[in-house]
Order: structure tokens, then C-alpha cells, then sequence
């Protein structure tokens, strides 16, 4: 969800201007590269606040926060003295290369987590209430630093309590829960005293970006080597993007294509809990470091991992899946546009023909032959037009971004010209970015499906269609709100102008414009709100920019001068909304997403969970009953399927297409007796394990229940009927499915 510019080495060079006149150069290589780094973000951040007192108070508060996530090591007490006596001068020692406060706040949170480790050795000696009526935040992320070590200790009663319950419920026990808990907190205790300088350096300069905006980030040497797989993919071998909070390591998003998005069980927001390999025992990772998490998970291509994952709206802890998962290269050709012929009949009962483009992401040269999304996507829209479709959707839904240049280049296809996005410097310079070629490559109906997933240039792409009228915009509330642009700048470089050169300093990821629509506004926090709004587990607030700390603000810029895709071309944006209501209403899946919203939405709200084991196992089993019951439902459900034809790049021009889904599919899924697969963000039974056979055809696994996917094709399907006023869309078919 991060896409970045390059700019010329003069242009970072400009920006550091101002470090030539800095004092003379420490002789640490660490104090070197932090007086670079604050050089940098003074005068090369879209916002050029100076490290000032202001930024201090952020500074701290962010560094405090990444070594106490939760607010249970520190106390109140020891917050306020360290408040006292370094809050309004960390920023500006940085720039004299200054580190000692980082390494003496360390050197506290090390001395509080030996105690507290000791403590819970001794708490786990005790016998645990299980009939307790008392209950314990879930998350104690915005919850206040207890006032001092014996409300820390009341705290931690509940939350170790908590702990050896939810093992000792858990479906999956990997050792006695004692046993278990008390190695997990030994093992926070050596992580953090394995910390060395460098690590504990990247740590404070880290928190020193993050205080400016949540993507600017200090990059030591091995986070560069993994931004070379995009930007940090620490997961090679299954395509999963992590990240560390409160003592698990937490999905942030999956490759496209990899094999953990293609197998469609992790989804953003699990977190691993424990990591097995092939049919070993599992092996407990909570609060391990996660570069151990890592190479734990990651092996050679073609053997077995197998993750023990909390899902992200389960409502006890004790609810685990066990997904088990082939690691692999990730495949490229899994990653490219591709698209599907749907074949299906129209509220009227005749058969209409649609287009469905799926864009995992707005990618460029990704090989030597120099992959480009617009020019695949092309050829993927001449092969659909041959066939006569009457609409086309593209779902942008897991698409985080890419290319600038593609985004652009893509939205291009389906305008005749004008601007499609604008960016401003921090001197509130504007470039309008406009559309490269005049061509249309398609002008019919068209929807745009997206959800909070949807992001960066995803996000320029819907806005621009949405603002021209050419699009429905469809999916979650809105998309992710990201409408920043970073750059990377190498430390080496600008430090060596203090005298000192080193391939060790690592890299500044700066954040250095923001994106606004030709209409104006930002699509930073906002995103793209959609014009027709579907029930999604994924539609909440938590989930977007706006959850993540010191968020560059929303604003506007002057309106672009462009032109309105036509008057001739209605959306029927209303009557487009009312149908969908309707349906929404009377359709189960729709029903099952909506009950597991309110639910998941209480969960956080409440968040609190009980102590008491007759509690925690009734909510179990009442989960467990609900699954089951949505499974007979569905299996129960006569419902009408159409006719997909799948057309991929090495496809495109054969006269036969690959038919993955049809009519019986389905029937065939009941009658062997598998639960249909649900696509992983429709309602939370999605977690469970689905086999192989109750997916569509191929290695797409494409689910055969996907409530949003079937909506966005009756949208498209109303569109044209509208559009076409009372002649009916031909089926009209070129394609053999024998």
C-alpha cells in the first residue's frame, strides 16, 4: 500500500543543502547517520517540520509505543520521568548525532521486562480461577500506562490468566499451558536483550520518521536487502507481508499471487501464533522476534509450512485455524491482470454477457521483457470486446498500488483525455498528471469494485473514473485513504558529505507529496468513497489510513479543468443503489456478512473478554454451531450459476477459453459432500478449512461463493440494461467451451 517515486540523486541532493553548514561530523558512524536522518526529514519531508519540541513529544511517544505496544512494561510513573526529561529535546539532539536518550530508554524497558518476567514465573506457580466472572481488555493499545507497579501487576493477573486459558481451550495445544506461556515471556526477555546498538539505533531513528507520518521509515541495511522483494516482503516462500504488534506477527498483506493469497485462507489482519514445518510439532511464536518468525516460516520451494493463525474477527483467542501451505516462488504470471467471460441471466431471465478484469496490482517492469499492467490489460480488453461484453467490472478490491505511470496509463484506456490526478510538493507546487493517449481501448458500462484493500494508485485509478462519471464505484465504504508519496534516499550519500561513508548506514523511505483528484479533494484519509456500498467484514475505520498514528491530514487543491465522460452517459447512480438494496436485503450470504459485522464491531468496541471457562467454551461452541448451520444452509441453497470462461495472457488469442465455473458446479460441491468455498472476506466461517474440490477449477482456486463478487455483476447487469434502455444485451457467444 506504499507505491514510491524515484527522483534523481541532484534532487536529493538539493534537499540536503542544509546539512552542509552542520556542525563537524561525530567520529561514531551511528551518531553520523543520525544527524543525517534528522537532516533529512527537516528538509526533505512533505510537511519540512523542523525537529522541534512539537515533534519531540511525538518522537518519544512513538518510541515509547513501539517498545511497550501494549502499555504493561512501562508505568505511568516511569513515563512521566522520562516525559521530564527528554520530551522537548530528543528531536533537536538528533541533529547533534545524539542517541544516549534512546539507548538509556531502552536500558529502563530492559530492566522492567527482566522484573515483569520474573513476576509472571512466579504468577504461573499459582492455581488460575477458571470460574471467575472477571474479564480483560482484549487490546490495551490506547488504553493508559497502569499509574504504577501494582496496578501493572493487577494487570497482568488478568492478562496471564487470560493466556492460560485460551491454550488450554485452544483446539490445537502445542505443550501444558504453563510450560508454554512462561517459555513465551523468557522469550521476550532474551529478544529484547538481544538488541544490540545498530538494532537498538534503528529502532529510535525509526520512531524519529514514523513521528512525521506512519510511512516514512528508517531502513537499516537488511531492511533494504528485503525492500528489494517489495519493500520488506519477509515471507518469501508464501507470500505474506508481516508485520509485529502486541507479541504476534500480524498479516499486513498478501502478494498477489503467492501462495498464501492463492490458497485464500490467511487474510489481513490474522496473526501467526505458531509455526510448524511439514508435519513437525508446532512451535510457539508469540512475542518472538519477527525476523526469527521469518526465517522460521520461510524454506525451500516445494516443502511445507504449516501456520497456527488467530483469525483477525475471532471473537476468542482460543479460535485458531491451522492453515497448511506449499512454499513457492512467487509466480509472476500470478500477479498479472487477467479476466473472465461471464456467461448469466439478467433480472429478466435473458442471458447477458460480462467482462471481469481482475488487477492484483498496477505492476511494471517485472521482467527483462518489461511487463507493463496498461499493455496487458489491452490485449485482455481486445479479447473481451471480440466476444461481444455487454459491461465490464474491474475489481480492484486487494490491489495496494504499484506504478504511478501505469495507474495513469491504465485510467487512459477508458477516457478520451484530460487530467487524471494532481500532486503537490511541500512548496505547494501542483503537477497535474494527465492522460498519455487520446485512445479508448473500452467505452462501454462499466463498474469498479473496491474495499479498504483498495489502495494508492488503485485509489487515482477509481477516483479518476469516479470524478469523470465513466464508473460505478462499488465495494466498501471507501478505500484505504492512502494519498502519499514516498521516496527512497540512501544515508551513505549524504552522510558521506559529513565526512563519513559507510554501506551499513542503510536508507530514509521519506515521504515527500501527496495525491489529490482532479476535482480536488485528497484522497489521503478519505480514499474513494463508493457510490454503491456492499456489506464487507472489511469496511471498518481500523483498517485504513485513519487508524494508523500521526496521519497526514485531508485538504483539497483547485478543481482540474476537465471534461465529464458525457451527458449521454448516465450512471443511474439511484436506481442502481435502490436494486442493490433490494437484493442486499433478501440475499443469505449478505445476511451471514452483516451479522458477523455487528459482531466483530461489538468485539472492539466491548473489547474486553471473560475469565470464566463455562463463558469462554458456550461462545466456542456457539461459533462453532453457527458455522455449521451457515454450511447446511448453503449446501440447502438452489441458486442460479452462470458460465465463467477464464482468459489469461498466454490465452488471450486461442479460440478456445478455459471454463472454471458452470452450471452444476455447485450441485457438484453438495453432492460430494464439501462445504462450498467462501471467498475469504464474505463472513467469518470463511477461516474454516475448505478442500480443494469445493473451488472453481484451475490455480486460481477461485471461491464459488463470493456475495460481492455476485452483486458487482447484477450492478453491471442493471447498468446496461439502463443504459440500453429496452433492448436486450446479446449472449452471443464466440467462445468453444468443448
Amino acid at each position: 500500500m506504499r507505491s514510491s517515486f524515484r527522483r534523481s540523486l541532484a534532487f536529493c541532493t538539493i534537499l540536503f543543502t542544509a546539512a552542509l553548514a552542520a556542525p563537524p561530523a561525530p567520529a561514531s558512524s551511528r551518531e553520523t547517520v543520525a544527524m543525517s536522518v534528522g537532516r533529512l526529514l527537516e528538509e526533505g519531508h512533505y510537511t519540512r517540520h523542523k525537529l522541534d519540541e512539537d515533534v519531540s513529544k511525538k518522537f518519544l511517544q512513538t518510541y515509547l509505543e513501539m517498545l511497550d505496544f501494549s502499555h504493561l512494561f512501562f508505568t505511568q510513573e516511569d513515563v512521566n520521568a522520562i516525559t521530564a526529561k527528554y520530551a522537548n529535546s530528543m528531536a533537536p539532539d538528533v541533529l547533534m548525532g545524539t542517541l544516549k536518550p534512546g539507548y538509556e530508554i531502552y536500558a529502563l524497558y530492559t530492566k522492567r521486562v527482566d522484573e515483569r518476567v520474573a513476576k509472571i514465573k512466579e504468577l504461573l506457580k499459582q492455581p488460575m480461577d477458571v470460574k471467575s466472572n472477571a474479564t480483560v481488555e482484549l487490546s490495551r493499545q490506547k488504553s493508559p500506562w497502569p499509574k504504577n507497579q501494582a496496578e501493572a501487576d493487577q494487570l497482568w493477573r488478568g492478562r496471564i490468566a487470560n493466556e492460560l486459558l485460551q491454550e488450554h481451550l485452544s483446539e490445537h495445544p502445542i505443550e501444558p499451558a504453563p510450560q508454554l506461556v512462561a517459555r513465551r515471556y523468557e522469550r521476550v526477555a532474551k529478544n529484547v536483550h538481544e538488541q544490540d546498538k545498530d538494532e537498538q539505533m534503528k529502532l529510535y531513528l525509526d520512531a524519529l520518521a514514523q513521528a512525521y507520518d506512519p510511512h516514512s521509515e528508517y531502513l537499516s541495511k537488511a531492511d533494504m536487502k528485503n525492500f528489494s522483494i517489495n519493500m520488506g516482503l519477509s515471507l518469501v516462500g508464501i507470500g505474506a507481508m508481516l508485520r509485529s504488534e502486541d507479541g504476534y506477527a500480524k498479516i499486513e498483506s498478501l502478494v498477489p499471487g503467492g501462495p498464501a493469497q492463492t490458497d485464500g485462507r490467511l487474510k489481513v489482519g490474522d496473526r501467526i501464533t505458531a509455526v510448524a514445518q511439514g508435519p513437525a510439532e508446532y512451535v510457539d511464536v508469540r512475542e518472538m522476534r519477527l525476523d526469527k518468525v521469518v526465517e522460521m516460516i520461510r524454506g525451500k520451494k516445494g516443502t511445507k509450512v504449516r501456520l497456527l493463525v488467530l483469525p483477525s474477527d475471532a471473537a476468542d483467542p482460543s479460535r485458531r485455524k491451522n492453515v497448511e501451505l506449499v512454499r513457492d516462488e512467487i509466480k509472476l504470471k500470478d500477479q498479472e491482470a487477467r479476466a473472465d467471460i461471464i456467461i448469466k441471466k439478467d433480472e429478466n431471465g435473458d442471458p447477458i454477457k460480462l467482462g471481469w478484469l481482475t488487477l492484483p496490482s498496477f505492476y511494471a517492469d517485472m521482467d527483462r521483457h518489461q511487463k507493463s499492467t496498461t499493455r496487458d490489460v489491452l490485449a485482455l480488453l481486445k479479447r473481451l470486446k471480440k466476444e461481444n461484453i455487454a459491461g465490464l467490472v474491474v475489481d480492484l478490491r486487494k490491489n495496494g498500488g504499484g506504478s504511478l505511470e501505469e495507474a495513469l496509463s491504465l485510467t487512459g484506456l477508458f477516457l478520451k483525455s484530460g487530467p487524471i490526478v494532481q500532486t503537490k510538493d511541500y512548496n505547494g507546487t501542483i503537477r497535474i498528471s494527465s492522460d498519455p493517449d487520446s485512445g479508448i481501448a473500452y467505452s462501454g458500462p462499466m463498474v469498479v469494485l473496491t474495499s479498504r484493500q483498495s489502495a494508492s494508485a488503485s485509489e487515482i485509478f477509481a477516483a479518476a473514473l469516479q470524478d469523470y462519471g465513466r464508473a460505478v464505484i462499488v465495494g466498501d465504504k471507501s478505500t484505504f485513504g492512502k494519498g502519499t508519496v514516498q521516496t527512497i534516499l540512501p544515508i551513505g550519500r549524504f552522510a558521506s558529505l559529513l565526512g563519513s561513508h559507510s554501506d551499513e548506514d542503510g536508507a530514509l523511505k521519506l515521504t515527500i507529496q501527496k495525491f489529490y483528484r482532479v476535482a480536488g479533494g485528497s484522497t489521503q484519509l478519505h480514499g474513494v468513497t463508493s457510490d454503491i456500498v456492499l456489506p464487507s467484514l472489511s469496511d471498518l475505520p481500523e483498517f485504513g489510513e485513519g487508524a494508523l498514528k500521526n496521519a497526514l491530514g485531508y485538504d483539497e487543491v483547485t478543481k482540474a479543468k476537465f471534461t465529464k465522460w458525457s451527458d449521454n452517459h448516465s450512471l443511474f447512480i439511484d436506481q442502481l443503489r435502490h436494486r442493490s438494496e433490494e437484493r442486499v436485503k433478501g440475499d443469505p450470504e449478505f445476511h451471514y456478512v452483516t451479522e458477523d459485522m455487528e459482531r466483530l464491531r461489538h468485539k472492539i468496541d466491548e473489547n474486553r473478554i471473560s475469565l470464566n471457562e463455562e463463558v469462554r467454551k458456550k461462545e466456542l461452541a456457539d461459533d462453532k454451531l453457527r458455522k455449521e448451520t451457515r454450511s447446511k444452509e448453503r449446501l440447502a441453497r438452489n441458486q442460479q450459476e452462470p458460465n465463467i470462461y477464464r482468459v489469461t495472457l498466454d490465452t488471450v488469442d486461442k479460440p478456445n477459453l478455459q471454463l472454471i465455473m458452470y452450471p452444476g458446479k455447485l450441485a457438484e460441491a453438495k453432492k460430494n459432500g464439501t462445504v462450498p468455498k467462501v471467498d475469504s472476506d464474505a463472513a467469518s466461517d470463511a477461516d474454516s478449512d475448505s478442500p480443494d474440490g469445493a473451488t472453481a477449477d484451475g490455480d486460481n482456486k477461485d471461491p464459488l461463493i463470493d456475495a460481492e463478487r455476485d452483486e458487482a455483476l447484477n450492478i453491471l447487469a442493471d447498468l446496461v440494461q439502463l443504459t440500453n434502455g429496452p433492448k436486450t444485451a446479446s449472449a452471443t457467444s464466440n467462445t468453444n467451451p468443448n
